[in-house]
């Protein structure tokens, strides 16, 4: 069965952050994701999911200045002890959420450091992650990304992020699939799903192009979502889009949609 988790930094955003948490309950959402909570106390936004009864399902780790065009620093082979910071501090904010899964963005690959250097680094950040996590029965997650909207994304496959999970050696890192960063690079996204599932433990949507939501460009939706079932996907898929007129206005594509 699908279940759908409102995306808190891509929807909603005529509101403030912790007045989207009851605008997602009321438009029908149970659970809910976003990049990062770090900006208010963990029991803020505890308090927003317990009153609106709904599950946070995702959030990132820290991930540098994003303000500043930073999309990760795992890949930073000069920033490891701020990595590692940043793990504690995923893992403080976790603990009080209940969270199941945090995700990595491993970043922009940073100028003149070797292919050699930049995958040791992604390497034994995220074995590092990865224990840290796996204490409080985490797990962690990484993810894909379009270069066309990242350019110099260092994590941009589905089987560079398989090769990535089997250097660390770990048995707690799982792929983050976003359909529409894959959409944009490698297609067959059913078949990559299918052969993948038992890595994939988190999916988000949007539709392509224009990463609005789904009904408005080239990708099946109403095929992937009974796909999925059949295939016996019980996690959650992130609705992380950018709404075209509106994020209630936009809704009605979940009806549309068999949901």
């Amino acid at each position: 069965m699908t279940k759908l988790a409102a995306n808190l930094t891509m929807l909603f955003t005529e509101l403030p952050f912790l007045d989207r948490f009851g605008a997602a309950a009321k438009a029908g959402f149970k659970g809910v994701e976003f990049l990062f909570p770090y900006g208010f106390r963990p029991e803020e936004i505890n308090d927003k999911l317990q009153t609106n009864n709904l599950e946070l399902v995702l959030h990132n780790l820290p991930a540098g200045n994003w303000e500043g065009g930073e999309r990760g620093i795992a890949c930073h082979p000069n920033r490891v002890s701020e990595f590692n910071e940043g793990v504690e501090e995923a893992l403080r904010y976790a603990k009080v959420f209940g969270l199941k899964q945090v995700n990595c963005l491993v970043g922009i690959a940073p100028a003149g450091v070797s292919a050699e250097e930049l995958k040791s680094t992604v390497v034994s950040n995220l074995k590092f992650a990865a224990d840290r996590l796996q204490t409080a029965g985490i797990r962690l997650l990484i993810e894909p990304i379009n270069t066309f909207d990242i350019p110099g994304f260092y994590l941009n496959g589905t089987h560079q992020a398989l090769d990535l999970i089997k250097a660390t050696g770990s048995n707690n890192i799982f792929i983050q699939y976003d359909i529409y960063h894959m959409q944009r690079m490698e297609g067959e996204l059913a078949a990559t799903i299918k052969a993948n599932l038992a890595s994939i433990k988190h999916v988000q949507l949007a539709d392509n192009p224009g990463r609005f939501e789904p009904g408005t460009g080239e990708i099946n939706y109403r095929f992937l979502f009974q796909f999925l079932d059949e295939l016996g996907y019980e996690g959650w898929i992130g609705c992380e889009y950018k709404p075209k007129a509106g994020t209630s206005e936009g809704l009605g594509w979940r009806k549309d949609h068999g949901l």
